[in-house]
């Protein structure tokens, strides 16, 4: 059984997760937790989260409502039957299937990576660039985005040519924006002002 605080919040950090998601999530979080198999079950999460990227019928599966749970159900078993996940991972996937939940698979994939960063101490950034950028830079940006966090991140970089150039970045509420499509912004502001 999960440990709670005075709020009822549980040990594994419940204000980062909300919603049915967030509540699944930790519930799987906090059982890999008691079977010392968290990464091994992340490493199978992302395993399927990876399959539903790559697949229109398996994303049309977990969102469309048309399917019965027993179809669900089926359906992910021969999936997860298909790529060799069982055990809690399996288990976990058969039961929101049969709850007619798969819907919300994605964000409780999300949500227990979350909940797992944090167990290890990883402060979640966003990182937004103009264009994708190489293999140093990236890794400058992930080691400048450390020494400002002051601890290890976990960097999700999404690219966005409306920027310009620069790049936007984004850890816990604090937020730095020094993309060039904000500096003209500025100086446009400043030259109506001027007038």
């Amino acid at each position: 059984m999960a440990e709670r605080n005075q709020e009822g919040e549980s040990r594994t950090g419940g204000s980062i997760v909300s919603g049915v998601a967030g509540r699944y999530a930790s519930a799987l979080f906090e059982l890999a937790q008691d079977q010392g198999v968290v990464d091994a079950v992340e490493s199978e999460l992302v395993r399927i989260e990876a399959l539903a990227a790559e697949s229109e019928d398996l994303r049309r599966l977990l969102k469309s409502p048309v399917y019965t749970a027993d179809e669900q159900k089926a359906a992910m078993g021969a999936v997860l039957d298909r790529v060799g996940i069982g055990g809690l991972t399996g288990n976990f996937v058969r039961l929101v299937a049969s709850k007619r939940r798969l819907f919300l698979l994605m964000t409780m994939i999300r949500d227990f990576k979350a909940l797992n960063a944090q167990a290890k101490g990883i402060v979640p950034a966003e990182v937004r660039v103009a264009e994708a950028p190489s293999e140093a830079l990236l890794a400058e940006i992930r080691t400048t985005v450390r020494d400002l966090a002051q601890s290890e991140v976990s960097l999700d970089v999404k690219v966005d040519p409306a920027l310009i150039g620069g790049l936007v970045v984004k850890v816990g509420s604090r937020m730095i924006d020094a993309s060039l499509r904000t500096k003209l912004n500025a100086i446009r502001l400043s030259l109506k002002e001027a007038r």
